[in-house]
């Protein structure tokens, strides 16, 4: 396949050394100081972005018939406008909080412990998540996966907060500590015991691996996806 990266940055970089290694070309790549760019001949785009450049990025890869994954968070008050926009123009587009493979296996475990979990009181839930300081938004996209898929499960619970939570609230810790990948626990605290579920991502490559895997699943498809399309989950 012809990839467009869109956003240049570390993840750019590592998604295009995966790509190239397995046999893909990168005819394009968009910078943060990148202001028109041409899709022609574009087979596919990923973006890893900004989130003030996702919405627009999305956005024309949609209206030039270019299927789009994107991995960038901090822009999804305006998703269900770009579902629509895919939709109404018979477009492709697949958005995943986190790309890796085993973050979206954890997200099943996750929403698996909350359905075990539900109706017990005496568990509080919180989630905490570490990420390098070069991380823009906060919480982390997964982050609010995470909290969202046990929302699902607990009737009780209606929010997530980075304050100190109410009892109807899932509290979220999030850190900024330099070189760290991605870390995400979950915790269910009782006064006499605790559950803990833990993913922590050891570099960048399986965010990459991710992501082109999802770009070459989306290629000569029509729809709004996910990543439980590419793992064929649920």
């Amino acid at each position: 396949m012809t990839i467009a990266l869109l956003g240049y940055g570390k993840m750019g970089k590592a998604i295009e050394k995966v790509a190239i290694d397995r046999g893909h070309s990168i005819a394009l790549k968009v910078g943060r100081d990148t202001k028109a760019y041409d899709l022609n001949g574009i087979d596919v785009a990923i973006d890893f972005s900004i989130p003030s450049s996702a919405y627009e990025n999305i956005s024309n890869c949609i209206l030039q018939q270019t299927p789009i994954i994107s991995g960038t968070t901090g822009w999804l008050e305006r998703y269900d406008d770009i579902i629509q926009l895919c939709n109404n123009n018979k477009g492709a587009f697949l958005y995943a909080s986190n790309f890796s493979l085993g973050v979206n296996i954890f997200f099943e475990v996750n929403k698996t412990l909350a359905r075990l979990t539900k109706g017990l009181s005496q568990y509080s839930i919180a989630i905490e998540e570490i990420h390098h300081t070069e991380k823009l938004d906060a919480p982390s996209g997964t982050a609010i996966s995470l909290a969202n898929g046990i929302i699902e499960e607990h009737s009780e619970l209606k929010n997530w907060t980075l304050e100190t939570p109410k009892s109807n609230e899932i509290g979220i810790l999030a850190k900024r500590i330099e070189n760290v990948p991605g870390t995400h626990e979950v915790n269910y605290s009782s006064g006499v015991d605790q559950i803990s579920i833990k993913h922590t991502a050891h570099s960048r490559e399986g965010f990459a691996l991710g992501a082109v895997i999802a770009a070459e699943w989306i290629f000569g498809k029509t729809g709004v996806f996910t990543m439980k399309d590419v793992l064929n989950i649920g």
